[in-house]
């Protein structure tokens, strides 16, 4: 439930030290009944004991990977967030998201951390505008931790044209914008976006690492919907993400699609 303190009952040190006497306890018992079930009886010399047990350890390795996926699974139906799971699998919050990504995909329940207010009846479909590698795959975890997404990431202003214009393409519900970026950048980008009638009225929020007054009021000047200044703690950048989907896509009365 949200704001539920979760804790592992167990210190790490001494769960560690339980669980490899408890592998090594099956992997013994399971080699010792292949043993027993052949006839042939190796040397001291006979690597085909070791090769046994090697060869049962990577299949018990290979079911607790699948157990630890299930348990993942029932602990953030259960409430559970990404902090948690992390804690419990002895590993930060980022190494949990990078092992089970869209964990809470899993599931119709509102994930803790960051509940969804509404369950949409399709996936929310973004525009990202944003050339920087590293800050797409950010953007694209944090909003795959509020529910379904269709993400479409493009470099620069001329791509996103292309895109928007193309018959082919799906007409977005948020246009993700970054300002810096080659051939066609964000503040001209915003300008043909508010200039064309049937573009205009797709919610633009520029998300950007600059801060500079100019920029802020130019975006507004162009009719941006929204300025949100990049984060440079990790944490925080995921947050302001989270919250532009939260109000754009959950909150706000979009438009039609034309």
């Amino acid at each position: 439930m949200p704001g539920k303190n979760f804790v592992v009952p167990t210190a790490p040190q001494e769960m560690t030290a339980l669980a490899d006497a408890a592998v090594d306890e099956v992997a013994r018992r399971i080699v010792h009944e292949v043993a027993e079930g052949s006839s042939r009886i190796p040397s001291p010399d006979d690597p085909t004991h070791a090769l046994t047990r090697l060869h049962v350890l990577t299949h018990l390795q290979r079911a607790a990977e699948r157990l630890q996926r299930a348990a993942a699974v029932d602990a953030a139906r259960a409430g559970a967030g990404y902090p948690q799971l992390g804690e419990a699998s002895d590993m930060t919050r980022q190494g949990a998201r990078r092992r089970w990504p869209g964990l809470f995909t899993h599931s119709h329940e509102a994930p803790t951390e960051h509940p969804m207010m509404t369950t949409p009846t399709r996936p929310f479909d973004v525009l990202l505008v944003e050339d920087d590698v590293a800050d797409a795959m950010l953007i694209e975890e944090a909003l795959s931790e509020r529910g379904a997404r269709n993400l479409v990431q493009v470099t620069d202003g001329v791509a996103a044209l292309e895109h928007l214009r193309s018959p082919d393409s799906v007409r977005p519900d948020l246009i993700v914008l970054d300002l810096n970026m080659p051939r066609m950048n964000g503040r001209e980008l915003l300008q043909v976006l508010k200039a064309d009638e049937e573009l205009q009225t797709i919610p633009v929020v520029v998300l950007t690492t600059s801060s500079a007054p100019e920029d802020v009021a130019g975006a507004y000047q162009g009719h941006a919907n929204a300025y949100v200044t990049k984060p440079v703690n990790l944490a925080e950048f995921e947050q302001a993400v989270q919250s532009i989907d939260a109000f754009y896509l959950e909150t706000a009365t979009r438009p039609p699609r034309a």
